[in-house]
């Protein structure tokens, strides 16, 4: 991680390699929460890539679970549920009023 730290201070850009690589080790949380928090203050401050998002949204993918629906089409929606913040679910609320029409749903 100190590798991809140091470049995006220094105002760099991680590559879609990079990015990947930098989303696995989020995932599978082998870093401090320091080091989560500098990374993501410095690309916001760098600003992000479209190429740096790319490799963030690829790691996404190759972790997510597939979900085998007969019935289609099918959405699937997702949200912070159980993030501890005590917001307000409305991926929730959104899955039951899409249902309601209708239109099948995987929450």
């Amino acid at each position: 991680m100190r590798e991809f730290l140091e470049k995006v201070l220094a105002g760099e850009d991680l590559t879609r390699q990079e990015a990947n690589r930098v989303s696995h080790l989020l995932i599978e949380d082998v870093v401090t929460p320091s080091q989560v928090g500098a990374l993501l203050a410095a690309l916001r401050m760098k600003g992000e890539t479209p190429t740096e998002i790319l490799g963030f949204v690829e790691a996404m993918r190759e972790r997510a679970v597939n979900i085998e629906c007969p019935i289609r089409p099918v959405i699937d929606t997702c949200g912070t549920g159980g993030d501890g913040s005590g917001s307000f679910n409305i991926s929730t609320l959104a899955a039951l009023v899409v249902a309601a029409c209708g239109q099948p749903v995987a929450k």
